[in-house]
C-alpha cells in the first residue's frame, strides 16, 4: 500500500517515485538477511549517495539536492518502511552535515561540503559520552589548543556508523565554561589517534554499526574547527532539532510497515469462517494502528514545514518526536499481537520492526527529555 502523499511540487513526485523504486528494488529484499547477519549495506549506502539521496537537504551549489525539509523527511519515511538502517544512515549523515553546512565559513563550505554531500563518503556524529547522554553539556572530551591546531583526548559513545564513516563530526571542550565552553571540529576518519571499541550488541538495527570513539591525542589544525570556540553546544542543540524530525519520519516509517504487515495478514488469516480482519476487535485494533501512523506523520510533516519557512520549530520537533516514536513503539507492538504466535517468530518482519522502533524512543534525545522540553516550552515568559 503507497502512502498518498501532497508533495509540494512536481519534482518532488518524482523524487518520491524514484525513491519507492529503488526502495522496493534495493532495499526491501535485503534488508530482512542483512539485519539477521548484522551487516552493514556499505555500498548500498554509497549507490544511494550517488543518486542525490545524501545531500537532500542541503544547497544546490555544494551539490545537494536543495529539497525542503517536507520533502526530505517523506524520503526517509519511505526508506524507513523498507529498511529502518539505510533510513537511518541517510538520517544521521544528513545531522552529521549540519554544523559545516550552517555554521562553516564559506571557505569551510567550499573546501569540504561537496564531498561530504556528493554521495562517496559518510558522516557519523559524535556528541554523546559514556557519562553525558541525556545531559549533553557534561561532556568532558577536551580539545587543547596547540599551536596552529588542537588536540583530543577523550571517548565518545553510541556512535552510530562509528568505524564505517569516512569523517566524524565531534564535540569536544575548549574550555571549563559549562555549556558554553563547547567546541564542534570536522575530523576524517584517517586521522592518528582514533580508533573504535567493538560494534554494540543491540536488540534491534543489528545492520547499523554502533561504537564507542577513542580519540587518543587526536591531532586536527585550528581549520576544522567548525564556528567559534564556545559555539559548539548551541550547534549541536540546533542539529538536533532537525534530527529529532528525521527520528520521527523513520518512526513513521515503521509504523507503516508494521500496519502494513498485519492487515495483509489480517486480510489473508481466517478464523471462525471468515478473514480475522473482518472480526470488530482486530478490525478496531488496525483502526487504532492506521490512526497512529497518520497522525505522527501529519506532526512531523507540520514541523517540516515550519523549519522550511524559518519559523520556530523546536516545540514542534520535540512534539513530533515523542508522538511518532511512541506510537511507533506502540504500532510494532500490536503488529505482532495482530500476526498472534507467527508475530513472536522470524518467520515475519513484525517482531524485527518491533525490536527496531524501542531505540526511536531513546535516541537523539529520550522521549523523557522530549517531555522535558515540551513542559518548558509551556512556561510563562520569566518563569513564573
Amino acid at each position: 500500500m503507497s502512502v498518498e502523499r501532497m508533495l509540494p511540487t512536481p519534482e518532488a513526485e518524482d523524487l518520491i517515485g524514484l525513491v519507492r523504486d529503488i526502495a522496493e528494488r534495493e532495499l526491501r529484499p535485503r534488508a530482512a538477511a542483512a539485519e539477521e547477519a548484522g551487516e552493514y549495506p556499505r555500498e548500498l549506502v554509497r549507490t544511494l549517495g550517488r543518486v542525490g539521496l545524501l545531500g537532500l537537504p542541503y544547497e544546490e551549489v555544494y551539490g545537494g539536492g536543495g529539497q525542503p525539509y517536507e520533502v526530505y523527511l517523506q524520503v526517509l519515511e519511505e526508506l524507513a518502511e523498507r529498511w529502518a538502517t539505510v533510513a537511518l544512515t541517510v538520517s544521521v549523515h544528513s545531522l552529521s552535515c549540519w554544523p559545516l553546512a550552517s555554521h562553516g565559513t564559506l571557505e569551510q563550505r567550499k573546501r569540504w561540503l561537496p564531498d561530504l554531500i556528493g554521495g562517496d563518503l559518510l558522516g557519523a556524529y559524535c556528541l554523546s559520552e559514556p557519562q553525558a547522554g541525556s545531559d549533553a553539556a557534561a561532556i568532558s572530551t577536551r580539545a587543547v589548543r596547540d599551536g596552529d591546531g588542537y588536540v583530543l583526548t577523550g571517548t565518545k559513545a553510541w556512535i552510530t556508523h562509528g568505524g564505517v564513516a569516512d569523517f566524524y563530526t565531534v564535540f569536544a571542550r575548549t574550555s571549563d565554561d559549562g555549556s558554553h565552553g563547547i567546541s564542534c571540529f570536522l575530523i576524517p576518519a584517517d586521522t592518528p589517534g582514533l580508533s573504535f571499541g567493538a560494534p554494540e550488541r543491540k536488540m534491534g538495527l543489528t545492520g547499523s554499526p554502533t561504537t564507542i570513539l577513542n580519540l587518543d591525542g587526536v591531532r586536527v589544525p585550528a581549520e576544522r574547527r567548525i564556528g567559534r570556540e564556545g559555539d559548539g553546544f548551541g550547534m549541536a542543540l540546533e542539529a538536533l532539532n532537525s534530527g529529532r524530525l528525521g527520528i520521527a519520519a523513520i518512526a513513521t516509517g515503521l509504523g507503516q510497515a508494521a500496519l502494513e504487515t498485519a492487515v495483509v495478514y489480517a486480510r489473508e488469516r481466517e478464523q471462525f469462517g471468515k478473514p480475522i480482519i473482518d472480526h470488530q476487535g482486530l478490525g478496531f485494533l488496525l483502526a487504532d494502528m492506521a490512526a497512529a501512523v497518520e497522525s505522527a506523520r501529519a506532526l512531523y510533516i507540520v514541523a517540516a514545514r515550519r523549519r522550511d519557512a524559518a519559523l520556530p520549530f523546536r516545540h514542534q520537533a520535540s512534539v513530533a518526536k515523542l508522538v511518532a516514536t511512541d506510537n511507533a513503539m506502540r504500532v510494532t507492538t500490536d503488529a505482532v499481537q495482530v500476526l498472534g504466535g507467527a508475530g513472536y517468530t522470524r518467520d515475519h518482519p513484525a517482531e524485527r520492526y518491533f525490536r527496531e522502533a524501542k531505540v526511536m524512543q531513546i535516541f537523539e534525545g529520550t522521549n523523557q527529555i522530549q517531555r522535558l522540553v515540551i513542559a518548558r516550552m509551556l512556561r510563562p515568559p520569566g518563569g513564573r
